[in-house]
């Protein structure tokens, strides 16, 4: 089989880094409030951690030195930071009212490590394409509507 070219190799990773990120996120924020209850009740950390689950703890040092320093930086930022999710669920012996307090502010600040890592590898798509901004161009020509003036 012969070697993949460093570009594509790089654009694959990109790719499942931002594939595994979405389905974090995405289990995290449709499933906050039901894995709380079950802990709640069952004081069972099994279902919190694993909507953690990530494709990420087994990918490799050979595989994030095809990123470029700027991307394993970003990278690096949304799982630390998930890791310490983790941690916080793993290991709290906060109430589960205080719990979904801090499970939402996690959230906030995942989803914003998320967006910057998606602007940096890429979106979750099929062919793994660099994130493309959309503008829209306003003429600075176009002039406002004069408003009708009512008759009295």
């Amino acid at each position: 089989m012969a070697k993949r070219k460093p570009l594509e190799l790089a654009q694959r990773v990109r790719h499942l880094i931002a594939v595994d990120a979405h389905n974090v996120m995405t289990r995290l924020a449709a499933r906050q409030d039901e894995m709380v209850a079950l802990f709640s009740r069952h004081r069972d950390r099994e279902p919190m951690l694993l909507v953690l689950d990530t494709w990420f703890d087994s990918i490799t040092f050979g595989e994030l030195v095809v990123l470029a320093p700027s991307e394993q930086k970003v990278v690096n930022r949304f799982y630390e930071l998930l890791g310490e999710v983790r941690w916080y669920l793993a290991w709290t012996e906060d109430m589960p009212g205080q719990v979904q307090t801090k499970l939402a502010g996690y959230l906030r600040r995942l989803e914003a490590s998320f967006r910057e890592l998606v602007s940096v590898v890429g979106p979750p798509e099929a062919d793994g394409a660099r994130v493309v901004v959309d503008v829209q161009v306003v003429s600075k020509t176009t002039k406002r509507p004069r408003r009708a003036r009512a008759r009295h």
